[in-house]
């Protein structure tokens, strides 16, 4: 399994409107890619940076699935984020496997 997380870091201000559209828009367009089995949206309760702190994972069967969501779809769901969001928050990107230890 790969998990691929993406952390954001948003400006207190934003933080309402930036979760109703993950909820109602961008999860839902990630999730349509069929690239993903599941989703999950935390928010950081302890963090170094300032402003609002979220982690949205995803997760991907294999690396090869990951790949084709990024080679066909992340960069346009991306410049939607940045469209809607510009200058309000900041986000990277984690990709991690699953190690299971029989």
């Amino acid at each position: 399994m790969i998990l691929y997380n993406v952390t954001v870091i948003l400006e207190e201000e934003a933080e309402a409107e930036w979760l109703d559209w993950m909820h109602t828009h961008h999860i839902k367009e990630v999730m349509s890619t069929n690239c993903f089995e599941s989703n999950r949206i935390f928010k950081v309760l302890e963090s170094q940076n300032e402003g609002v702190t979220y982690s949205i994972q995803y997760t991907a069967k294999d690396l090869e699935t990951y790949e084709t969501y990024r080679t066909n779809f992340a960069s346009k769901l991306q410049a939607d984020l940045q469209c809607k969001f510009a200058e309000r928050y900041v986000a990277f990107r984690t990709i991690m496997q699953l190690i299971e230890f029989k």
